[in-house]
């Protein structure tokens, strides 16, 4: 079987893309002529478009049931590439489930089943046992980013929800990180490997750099390197949630603007951080290995390992987020002056000599404006940037990145801006409707 190119064509218009890079074109063919595939890239390379033009190409239009599932290890990363599938413009209908969403909700979207049903391992797990769709036509399995859902602890839910699928056909295995053992409760007989990891190239786009603490609380030193670094965004690395939050709130009380992000946060609240982050609105993010895959985030330039990971595949997935495909960064080991160097780092570093006075970062540009209205209630970006350029007198400039959400919007707006535009729209309606329209937190 091959690709419609006629087909791609249209869908890479609809993405903005110019043209598949070489891992896509091996990976989405390799997944239609193989009957069990393991696609292996690099964090940012693309994975998501490959898998998902070879599901495209295998929906059959005359089918009104589930026909593909994806599972991924995190909510995020299913609403990313929920997202995704959406901006193609298929024509095939899609639902995303997971941990957080109102399972009620959940089920009567599957009433008028989806062609392509993306979930976490555990609530599609859920959804099997309630019978809220059926699985006869499921032919292709995806496990995005496996390796991690294995990691996470989803073994017996995947175990489950694969054991129930009478009819699979095809499973394709997604991971940015090679040499993983492949369990057998996937169910892969004569597994076809596509390897685009370029292990030497990636490792040359990363410049390591050691910054020794002479305290074992790090923080005053973590206050020295972002003030070294500067307003560049910059994800710092914590092992634990504890770590995350008491990190934050100490940079806070020195006076450096930042958000945290782990799994222990509301759903609403991680996506809103995520999108302060993307925007520009947050330029530091202290984060778990949860920010470390998968997730809808620029390119980095600054990762700080706070505390350094236990194994070396995790090492890879936080630098991978600033090392992405072709691009370049530095990652900062920051460890205490007496802490024993990992095993997985053998070469010597010359310790960083951070300068005697440093000034504090320049505050972020831009704030973001929540609004509590979204795609469901017909608003859409036209909208939103008329009546903020309109009524709220701004100028084209003085707006960033606009994200439309089905229930709620995000504008980044000017900081200078905001209060004189908070005053002039707080009685105003848009489209005839009066919306909720503040600075978000």
């Amino acid at each position: 079987m091959q690709l419609n190119q006629s087909r791609v064509a249209n869908i890479l218009e609809s993405l903005s893309i110019k043209s598949l890079n070489p891992m896509q074109e091996k990976g989405s063919q390799a997944i239609l002529d193989k009957a069990d595939t393991l696609l292996l890239a690099p964090t940012g390379s693309g994975k998501t478009l490959a898998f998902l033009l070879a599901v495209e190409a295998l929906l059959d239009k005359d089918v009104n049931l589930v026909q593909c599932l994806i599972l991924t290890p995190s909510r995020e990363l299913a609403i990313q590439i929920e997202q995704v599938w959406k901006k193609m413009q298929t024509g095939f209908k899609v639902s995303c489930c997971y941990g957080g969403h109102d399972m009620q909700t959940e089920i009567q979207n599957l009433v008028e089943p989806p062609a392509l049903l993306i979930g976490t391992p555990g609530r599609i797990a859920d959804h099997f046992k309630r019978e809220t769709l059926s699985l006869e036509s499921i032919k292709c399995l995806v496990l995005d980013e496996f390796d991690k859902s294995l990691a996470l602890g989803f073994e017996d839910e995947m175990g489950f929800v694969i054991g129930e699928i009478p009819h699979l056909s095809k499973r394709v295995l997604v991971s940015a990180t090679a040499s993983i053992a492949i369990p057998e409760f996937t169910g892969v007989r004569d597994l076809y490997v596509v390897d685009c990891m370029n292990r030497e190239e990636e490792e040359g786009q990363l410049n390591l750099q050691l910054v020794l603490s002479a305290t074992k609380d790090k923080v005053e030193r973590l206050y020295q390197l972002l003030c070294y670094i500067g307003n560049e965004s910059t994800i710092i690395f914590c092992n634990h949630r504890d770590a995350v939050e008491r990190t934050s709130l100490l940079l806070t009380e020195k006076g450096i603007a930042n958000a945290a992000f782990h799994g222990g946060m509301e759903q609403m609240q991680r996506e809103q951080t995520l999108i302060q982050f993307r925007n520009g609105s947050v330029q530091f993010l202290v984060a778990t290995d949860l920010a470390a895959r998968g997730l809808d985030i620029p390119e980095i330039k600054h990762v700080i390992h706070y505390h350094l990971p236990s194994t070396q595949a995790e090492f890879t997935h936080r630098n991978g987020r600033t090392a992405r495909m072709h691009a370049s960064g530095s990652a900062y080991l920051l460890m205490h002056q007496e802490e024993p160097m990992p095993y997985y780092l053998r070469e010597s570093f010359v310790p960083l000599e951070l300068p005697a006075k440093l000034k504090p970062p320049k505050p972020a540009i831009f704030a973001t404006i929540y609004i509590n209205g979204g795609k469901k209630d017909k608003l859409n970006k036209v909208d939103i940037v008329g009546f903020f350029l309109q009524q709220g007198k701004l100028a084209k400039e003085d707006l960033g990145l606009i994200v439309v959400k089905d229930f709620n919007s995000f504008v980044a707006v000017k900081k200078t801006k905001v209060p004189a535009f908070l005053k002039l729209v707080e009685p105003l309606k848009i489209k005839g409707t009066k919306y909720k329209i503040v600075l978000a937190k």
